[in-house]
């Protein structure tokens, strides 16, 4: 038991993976590292599979293309536009605003990072929560 006792134990607590903030960060952030790729890669295409029937009408696994937008847009006079996305919206990251302004192309793999640190640590739970409850009126 000498072992033990030179270790620092603690109580075990399990983080739910069914809890829905933990879920929309990863989802977030999953979308970010996308982001991030397409910012340093302007040939990144990445792939998604889908069952396709082929001309016997049996299915088939094939691996297709996966459309990606950016998130960011150039304005005339140089400078750079990003936005975050939930989704198909744009984050509203404060009121009326859902657009930061970077220098320029190169500054946006930055930006994207210090936003995903900020995911990570759960600075736009706030921001998730009223984007992924919004829901259309039906009148």
């Amino acid at each position: 038991m000498t072992v033990l006792t030179s270790m620092n134990l603690v109580a075990y607590e399990r983080e739910s993976a069914r809890d829905p903030k933990i879920q929309r960060r990863k989802k977030l952030i999953a979308k970010i590292d996308e982001q991030i790729q397409l910012a340093t890669d302007p040939n990144f295409q990445p792939t998604k599979t889908k069952w396709v029937k082929d001309e016997f009408g049996s299915d088939q696994k094939v691996t297709v293309p996966k459309r990606v937008k950016r998130w960011w847009n150039e304005n005339l006079d140089g400078t750079v536009v990003l936005t975050i996305r939930y989704g198909s919206k744009p984050l509203e990251l404060a009121k009326g605003k859902a657009g930061i302004a970077v220098e320029n192309d190169g500054a946006v793999v930055p930006a994207l990072e210090q936003i995903k640190t900020g995911v990570a640590a759960g600075d736009l739970d706030p921001l998730l929560d009223a984007q992924s409850f919004t829901k259309p009126n039906k009148s």
